[in-house]
């Protein structure tokens, strides 16, 4: 997951400072998914509360920022440059739109503080499935930013 973020920037780097700042806040979600993932049960709860909610922030800023910044930037240029990439957008924006409701869903069932340590390290089996439906997520938006961003560079720059 990491290695492709890695790739992502080095494609689409410099290109905007918005799909900068946004590739940035994925590299961030990403290694902290890592450390949670990584570190197999939690053995004190006051640490795995305050890494769980850091988390569910970034997830929630990432998925905002696509939504309501990244997204609206795309979709203005497919309109603007009428290419075909619009309709791309629309065949797959349900299908991110399917990985934010999982990404809220997820942030819904921690919301609700956990306050053992059991109940935390039961979690991580949704993390896991989480990390499945954001990988998926970053590939569907590498489309959309290789599509109907890259394609245009030139033309906007």
């Amino acid at each position: 997951m990491l290695e492709n973020c890695q790739s992502a920037k080095e494609k689409w780097g410099g290109v905007s400072e918005i799909i900068d700042r946004w590739l940035r806040e994925r590299q961030d979600l990403i290694v902290r998914y890592c450390d949670l993932i990584g570190r197999g049960e939690f053995d004190d709860c006051e640490v795995a509360v305050t890494t769980f909610r850091q988390f569910c922030q970034v997830l929630l800023d990432y998925v905002s920022a696509g939504h309501f910044e990244v997204y609206e930037q795309l979709i203005e240029e497919a309109h603007e440059f009428n290419d075909g990439g619009i309709e791309l957008a629309h065949k797959l924006y349900p299908e991110i739109q399917a990985t934010t409701e999982a990404s809220l869903d997820f942030n819904d069932k921690f919301d609700k503080t956990p306050e053992e340590l059991e109940e935390i390290n039961s979690m991580l089996p949704e993390l896991s499935k989480l990390g499945e439906k954001l990988e998926e997520r970053f590939e569907l938006e590498d489309m959309l930013i290789s599509k109907l961003h890259t394609a245009h560079a030139d033309q906007v720059a």
